[in-house]
């Protein structure tokens, strides 16, 4: 009896493993990760834990069938090792932004020292140079002629610091440029390169504190999964390039930005509820009148179309509330038929 449940439980667990092991494989081919130890191990920790921050964090990354790039993966902790919930994109981005914060007043004194040092060794120059010439005009000449060298030699090396120090300055003023465009695209989505969800909050919080007269709208993709499954996420992205590109279009001089998956948010500033409508009309217009190709094939891609929902929002609303009215009003547009803009006032 003992042994047939051990041989239950031992076929148990060859079963569960060999279901993990499938859930692994799957996990890899459908982010097109190699089978490298650390993508493994990766899809390791997601697929043995799929309620837990991990494989949540994960889920929210790729909703919309997103592909995981190999920097997702290092963005969500992917070495092998700590698993926390310290690891969801929104703490890793803070975590990101720290870094860049510290390094960029690390660079601010250090340009300040080398300023600082470089008009010091100046004035230093200037006094040694002063003391050789009086030096010189001096009656007592005993060792004169040693001392003048000795200063002469001093003067040299004063220079070459002060060399070494404009070059140390150049250096701190271009790495100062390189964290300027880090944090730019820490606020950027790398595949549309729109601003992201990141900058689309902090320029809402902007606008609102000057008091601007703000409209929030919140844009999805109208069956964007079947195009994933059906064509590939290559294409996938390639419609979503496209769509972001007629929003900017449409939505010139107003803030576009992809929000999340195949979710688009503009922030229109300085207008109303019926000029933002009309505004995004012409983008859904555009974008559903268009006929789209496969690129290899030449094949009919078909029509796609995003729907809409579109709020007036009030400065003293937090973009939270505003923004869950706009999405109540995108589903309500997805229910009544798709390919539409609902709106309603603050």
């Amino acid at each position: 009896m003992r042994a047939g449940t051990g041989a239950a439980r031992l076929a148990m667990v060859e079963d569960n493993s060999a279901q993990l092991f499938n859930r692994i494989g799957h996990f890899l081919a459908e982010h097109r990760l190699s089978p490298d130890p650390r993508h493994y191990a990766f899809a390791y920790r997601v697929c043995s834990d799929e309620t837990g921050p991990l494989a949540q964090a994960v889920a929210s990354l790729t909703d919309g069938g997103i592909r995981l790039s190999s920097r997702d993966i290092e963005a969500l902790g992917g070495e092998i090792g700590t698993l926390a919930v310290a690891a969801s994109p929104e703490n890793a981005a803070k975590k990101a932004d720290g870094l860049v914060a510290q390094t960029q007043m690390q660079v601010d004194g250090f340009t300040d020292m080398m300023h600082a040092i470089r008009a010091e060794t100046q004035d230093f120059g200037r006094d040694l140079a002063a003391s050789a010439d009086a030096i010189r005009e001096s009656r007592d000449t005993v060792g004169i002629d040693e001392v003048v060298r000795l200063t002469g030699v001093m003067l040299g090396r004063v220079r070459s610091a002060e060399t070494k120090l404009e070059e140390a300055t150049h250096e701190a003023t271009e790495l100062r440029a390189k964290l300027e465009e880090a944090r730019d695209n820490a606020r950027r989505d790398p595949l549309t390169d729109l601003p992201n969800r990141r900058a689309f909050e902090e320029a809402y919080a902007e606008q609102a504190a000057t008091g601007a007269r703000l409209c929030v709208a919140v844009c999805d993709v109208d069956h964007f999964k079947m195009v994933n499954d059906r064509f590939g996420h290559a294409v996938g992205d390639r419609v979503l390039k496209a769509i972001g590109e007629a929003l900017i279009k449409a939505c010139d001089g107003h803030l576009v930005a992809r929000y999340g998956g195949e979710e688009f948010a503009v922030l229109f500033s300085g207008v109303g509820l019926q000029v933002a409508r009309a505004t995004l009309e012409e983008a859904r217009g555009t974008v559903a009148a268009k006929r789209y190709r496969l690129r290899e094939s030449d094949e009919p891609l078909g029509a796609v179309t995003f729907s809409a929902g579109l709020t007036e929002a009030s400065c003293e609303e937090i973009l939270g509330t505003a923004f869950a009215r706009a999405d109540r009003l995108l589903y309500a547009a997805k229910h009544a038929g798709r390919n539409q803009v609902q709106t309603a006032h603050s």
